[in-house]
């Protein structure tokens, strides 16, 4: 789109820019970042003067300004197992594909040599229990697990026990998918934090929100809610694989600085890659 009105107006003017404001605005890059964008763009692109090969020049320059927001510096962009057993926490809404991501990571790890166990953290469904224990038999994971309805918090507990006495390199922390509204369900994930903190100071080592890349600007919304209740220190957008480019990943890393660890790309079980934001920044051009 971008692309199409410099074609159609090569001079870089104010009514270019208005233009281009609206179309990062309607692929959920946020206000703020994008009217900081814009305003880099008139500095870098003096209003009104002919630009050498425009189309190019425009796309490369916002490229590197949208790089610069979704890879904060101090941070690289993928999980670093540092620790063990080194806890890893997944939270995120009904519907994100929570648990599948877990499964795709655990394949990703136990190919990278890493020993995985799972905790069942989903206690509400019975069917998350389940899911999980067909995704630890396809990665060659462990698994600890409770009832249906039992505590998540002591499963989470149990979980680092168990790692610590079966010389486990990585656990991964299922959570009940909640609504970022639902203040009690908020309150039990910052439980389970809590008591993953008591079993193993330092921990978790990582707290991961996952995110539909679909839902546009309410995942911001959640993303706020989930930093302020458990501190996250990534996303993973899941569901990239259809038509949404995922914008809404530039509006939280520039309102959070959080770093997006991975992208899901489909439903297969090495369907989940390592966030490449140059790559990223690209294809949303594409």
């Amino acid at each position: 789109k971008i692309r199409e009105v410099i074609r159609r107006r090569p001079v870089i003017d104010e009514e270019t820019l208005e233009e281009i404001e609206e179309i990062l605005i309607e692929a959920d890059i946020g206000v703020d970042p994008t009217l900081r964008i814009i305003d880099q763009l008139r500095e870098r692109f003096e209003t009104g003067e002919p630009v050498e090969n425009p189309e190019t020049a425009v796309q490369e320059f916002l490229e590197k300004e949208i790089r610069k927001i979704l890879l904060p510096s101090d941070t690289a962009p993928s999980v670093a197992i540092t620790t063990k057993p080194h806890i890893i926490l997944v939270v995120g809404v009904n519907g994100v594909g929570k648990t599948t991501t877990i499964g795709k990571m655990a394949h990703k790890l136990s190919r990278e040599g890493k020993k995985v166990l799972f905790a069942a953290g989903d206690t509400f469904r019975a069917a998350a229990i389940d899911q999980l224990g067909i995704w630890a038999d396809r990665t060659g994971s462990e698994i600890v697990q409770h009832q249906p309805g039992a505590d998540a918090a002591s499963v989470a507990f149990d979980a680092i026990q168990a790692a610590r006495a079966r010389d486990i390199d990585v656990v991964l922390i299922d959570t009940a998918g909640r609504l970022h509204t639902k203040v009690n369900l908020m309150e039990e994930v910052k439980k389970i934090r809590r008591v993953v903190a008591k079993a193993m100071p330092g921990a978790p080592h990582e707290t991961l929100l996952v995110l539909d890349a679909t839902t546009g600007q309410n995942a911001v919304i959640q993303a706020k809610q989930f930093h302020s209740t458990v501190e996250l220190t990534g996303l993973v957008l899941a569901k990239l694989d259809g038509t949404a480019k995922g914008g809404v990943v530039i509006a939280i890393a520039d309102e959070l600085d959080l770093p997006v660890r991975y992208v899901g790309l489909g439903e297969g079980v090495e369907d989940l890659d390592d966030f490449d934001p140059e790559n990223f920044a690209s294809a949303l051009f594409e």
